[in-house]
């Protein structure tokens, strides 16, 4: 803020007094929050007060509330800790048959099996180490590169974002750790039977049992569908708050393990029906080799299922937060401005009416309920603009006023008089309301002045340079968030310090929306390159174990157009099964969640294009990525190895 009164000094008459000191970045909370106290002197203190503090230590209203970081944290479940996980089940494969062999080899020669581990165990923690390194070292980096330039809704300092000591010890001592864990468990079979390891050995047929949590999440999932569609929606999160977690991480989990049943299943019936020497060839591959489906492509299947999941998220919390009406009111206390700024009010940008809202006088004081009426300041052409429809309105004349949304006022009868307390030139004054015969009738979008009202005065009929007390200035504009943003920023720069009610939306709310949309638009990003770090690394090693064969059916006289053709298919039958799969668990996983959550809106089906580009993106993206594994030199060394 110091900065920015520096630049522009014009904007000082914002706020009163002289500058005495700056808030360091200790007392706010990122830099685009901007933050003043404003003080008095002493001779304006009301009697008997004085000032024992300054400050606060703590924040009135938190950046996100605990609710909406409770929606992050089960989203990035989904969203980055699935693929990271099988990013980590791909990583401890990672050339695990010939690391397998070779740590075998040493314990034929005379290596004991302490000596072994420790061999495996030293090349892996350096390695963890290392790599640790780096990746403290990027986020270094990415920290101060994102503090400057900021995501939508969320900007912070530097330090705000620097690992504590905790993270740093976590990273550093627990990725070696959990890499020498890992890879303790894939060299078990080499340190403790290294001859079975040596020999070559048809791989075990894949389990059956994986289909169990995908069915366990899926029943889960269709449950609460079925729920929602037959009208009986659960009122209650509490238990909905364990199952839907629960769906999502079981039918992940069973995305992952039942892929390579199905893949194997799926090869072996396509390589008994198919004449094309390619795709037999690729399928006869995935039948022996079904594992190396779920390496290759269960990264990017969770991808596709996690942006399902988030489209949910998001739909939610739109519902929450944003105002289903086309319109939009904001409402401001009329005592807050001046004449100036009542004048200005109208010259906002996408303002579409300004009107004004206010009650007949009453003596409160008086011991009999006195009758009051509420009243509605505008012209037909205003009242126009902010309600959907309008009939039998005339120009310059008081009229009764009905909405088909609100209940007509008993007391607002036709030949009734009320008084309304009036103020022209600093003076108070009565002014004389008698209720008209003729009827105004109007129909609003939802939530507006127009339903409250119950007599509509042309301005024209009070008295000149008179305003009532008591009243509030209303402006209407359209709802979507662009206008609604503009017309916040007009009401601030003609009444800075002006209270403003938006009517039916909560802007601490949208800038939540905004945060958590950034948040979780970051969490996809980091999901996209785990999945495909998934991918490319299993293609890698695949490729990498799979030389000999290659070369072997090279030999023999098979082109290289047809392996290339054999690895393309390979690739894309598992990988499209299990984005089918994902796709259909992952609506079953959003609607579900749109039907626990309470909302509007329970089935998707805008966004199911978007999620069917996705899919034939990845399926594109991997097909060519497979394409150059197939390499271009025969390597006669490998034939004789082998």
């Amino acid at each position: 803020m110091a900065e920015i009164l520096a630049e522009q000094p014009g904007l000082k008459q914002r706020l009163p007094g002289r500058q005495a000191g700056v808030i360091d970045r200790g007392g706010v909370a990122d830099p685009d929050e901007l933050f003043a106290y404003i003080g008095v002197r002493h001779a304006h203190l009301p009697d008997g007060y004085r000032i024992d503090s300054f400050g606060k230590p703590y924040v009135g209203t938190p950046t996100i509330e605990e609710g909406a970081l409770d929606i992050v944290r089960f989203t990035m479940v989904g969203v980055v800790l699935l693929p990271l996980g099988v990013f980590l089940a791909v990583c401890a494969r990672l050339s695990a048959a010939s690391r397998a062999r070779r740590l075998a080899a040493l314990r034929l020669v005379g290596l004991s099996a302490k000596g072994t581990q420790r061999v495996n165990a030293a090349e892996t923690v350096v390695s963890a180490l290392l790599a640790g390194l780096c990746g403290l070292g990027l986020y270094l980096v990415l920290n101060q590169v994102g503090a400057r330039a900021g995501l939508p809704g969320l900007k912070w300092y530097p330090e705000d974002g620097a690992p504590s000591a905790v993270t740093l010890v976590a990273c550093l001592v627990g990725c070696p750790l959990l890499a020498w864990f890992v890879s303790r468990a894939g060299t078990r079979d080499a340190v403790g039977s290294p001859l079975s390891v040596r020999r070559s050995a048809a791989a075990r047929r894949p389990t059956r049992w994986g289909f169990l949590p995908l069915l366990a999440g899926t029943g889960i999932a269709a449950g609460y569908c079925v729920a929602g569609a037959t009208g009986h929606a659960p009122r209650t999160t509490g238990l909905s708050a364990i199952l839907i977690p629960a769906s999502v991480v079981l039918i992940g989990a069973g995305l992952a393990l039942s892929l390579p049943v199905l893949a194997q299943f799926l090869a072996r019936r396509v390589a008994a029906s198919t004449r094309s020497f390619a795709l037999g060839l690729a399928m006869r591959r995935n039948e022996v080799e079904a594992g190396s489906a779920l390496r290759v492509a269960t990264g990017l299947v969770l991808v596709v299922f996690a942006a399902s999941l988030t489209q949910g998220v998001l739909i939610e919390l739109d519902q929450v937060y944003r105002n289903d009406s086309p319109e939009q009111e904001y409402s401001i206390q009329a005592e807050q401005l001046s004449d100036a700024q009542i004048r200005g009010m109208g010259r906002i940008a996408q303002v579409r009416a300004q009107v004004t809202a206010t009650a007949s006088w009453r003596d409160l004081q008086s011991e009999r309920n006195e009758p009051s009426v509420d009243i509605l300041i505008a012209t037909c052409d205003q009242l126009a603009a902010m309600t959907e429809r309008l009939g039998g309105c005339v120009d310059g004349r008081t009229q009764l006023l009905r909405s088909s949304q609100g209940v007509a006022d008993p007391q607002a009868k036709p030949g009734a008089v009320f008084p309304v307390r009036l103020r022209r030139d600093g003076r108070p004054h009565m002014w004389k309301l008698t209720v008209p015969e003729s009827v105004v009738r109007v129909s609003s979008y939802g939530l507006s002045a127009a339903d409250d009202a119950s007599v509509l005065v042309p301005p024209s009929a009070l008295p000149p340079g008179s305003r009532p007390e008591g009243a509030s200035i209303i402006l209407a504009s359209r709802s979507d968030t662009d206008t609604v943003r503009t017309v916040l920023d007009g009401i601030g720069a003609v009444a800075p310090v002006a209270q403003v009610d938006p009517v039916g939306i909560n802007i601490d709310g949208i800038r939540q929306v905004a945060l958590i949309k950034s948040l979780l638009g970051v969490g996809m990003v980091l999901g996209l390159i785990i999945g495909v770090a998934a991918y490319l690394v299993a293609a890698g090693d695949r490729a990498v174990e799979r030389r000999v064969q290659v070369t072997a059916l090279t030999l023999l006289g098979t082109r290289r157009r047809t392996l290339r053709a054999v690895q393309v298919a390979q690739v894309v039958m598992p990988l499209g099964v299990g984005l089918v799969l994902a796709l259909v668990t992952g609506k079953l996983v959003e609607s579900s969640y749109l039907v626990s959550g309470g909302g509007e809106v329970f089935w998707d089906g805008d966004g199911v294009p978007l999620l069917i580009g996705s899919a034939l993106g990845v399926v594109g993206i991997a097909a060519l990525g497979s394409l150059p594994l197939i390499g271009r030199r025969i390597d006669p060394e490998l034939i004789r190895r082998d």
